[in-house]
């Protein structure tokens, strides 16, 4: 058993207040966490546009600068183009959802269901939804509502002035980063972390520009095909169907429920809800044979009986929000697992010697 010094005492206890810091920052400045992860998300993402202009000849910064630029204004280009479009089919769907609306539509599904179903009771789609409708239309909870909207549009603006700025230094002094990080850690473990930093960041930054890529693509796929359809409010259900696309297994069954309930409400009966069925099937399937195989050849290293599990888990534990990050998570876990297990039997680093307690550097 190792002596316990007064040197490793201290050490102790200012690693244990660190720990605490960090939480309480974690805790308090959440929303500010938040924006950091995302702009190291966007800096994964952009960094090896920034590399291949750097290696064309191009200043570091400049190319960092040029990349950012182009970002924003492709952000501005879909904010005044195409978010107009997509907000002005969501208002036409809401003008829609009244309450009578919504239990004539119900009443409609479930004399579909119970003439070709027997066994399922009268009035239990009817009358469930039209609780929810009434929950959900209660003019007592507007100003919740509009309280939570103009607090989500603060944010929204927060975040532009925040996430793009971080990221450029993420992009510019990244190596300088991982170099005060790397500083820190005893010489014995510097390689086992350098390589597990270098795997945990290629690893995300292809998972992260795969997903974007692929709900971009399930996104003008769904839209596509649901026009063909006859959807008038196709461009705002492709739009939500490329989104729900980044949950896995979970984000399929989002988009033929929307696109149904959708084509419901256009029409009030059930005369788009087969075609719909098809234009999404289609989509998927051309997801499954061709997007998921060519963008997630490489980043994808987990079973997908495991990544079920693992998105169960993120949903129990933090919603939509946990299913969303929690295929990241896990990889960086595997990663780590993987990386120590590997030095573990390689370097000896983490061994620790019987005789006199000593720890073998290896």
């Amino acid at each position: 058993m190792r002596n316990i010094t007064l040197e490793k005492f201290i050490r102790f206890i200012i690693g244990f207040t660190a720990l605490g810091v960090v939480g309480l920052i974690l805790y308090n400045y959440s929303t500010l966490v938040a924006y950091v992860i995302l702009a190291i998300i966007v800096s994964y993402i952009l960094d090896p546009f920034v590399n291949r202009l750097q290696r064309m000849g191009m200043n570091r910064t400049l190319g960092i600068a040029l990349t950012l630029s182009a970002v924003i204004l492709l952000l501005v280009y879909i904010s005044t183009n195409v978010f107009p479009l997509f907000i002005g089919e969501m208002i036409e769907l809401t003008e829609d959802l009244t309450v009578e609306n919504i239990e004539n539509i119900a009443a409609a599904i479930e004399a579909r269901l119970t003439a070709d179903y027997s066994f399922i009771p009268a009035g239990f789609l009817e009358n469930n939804v039209t609780q929810v409708a009434t929950e959900l239309f209660d003019l007592g909870k507007l100003s919740t509502v509009l309280s939570d909207v103009v607090g989500l549009f603060t944010n929204i603006f927060s975040a532009v002035l925040v996430i793009p700025f971080a990221a450029f230094f993420f992009l510019k002094d990244g190596s300088k980063i991982r170099r005060d990080v790397l500083r820190l850690v005893p010489n014995k473990y510097f390689e086992t972390t350098l390589t597990l930093i270098d795997k945990i960041e290629k690893r995300l930054g292809l998972y992260f520009r795969s997903v974007l890529a692929q709900s971009f693509l399930v996104a003008l796929i769904s839209w596509t095909t649901l026009s063909i359809a006859g959807l008038e409010n196709s461009l705002s259900v492709g739009i939500s169907v490329g989104i729900a696309n980044t949950i896995p297994y979970f984000g399929p069954i989002i988009g033929y429920i929307l696109s149904i309930i959708v084509s419901i409400i256009e029409t009030g009966d059930f005369s788009l809800v087969l075609v719909c069925i098809v234009a999404i099937f289609i989509t998927q399937l051309i997801d499954n044979l061709v997007l998921q195989p060519f963008l997630f050849s490489r980043s994808a290293d987990m079973h997908p009986v495991a990544i079920l599990f693992i998105i169960l888990i993120g949903a129990e534990t933090a919603g939509i929000l946990g299913m969303l990050i929690a295929i990241p998570l896990a990889t960086v876990v595997k990663i780590t697992i993987n990386q120590i297990s590997w030095s573990f039997n390689n370097y000896r680093v983490f061994h620790i010697e019987n005789s006199g307690g000593s720890i073998n550097s290896g």
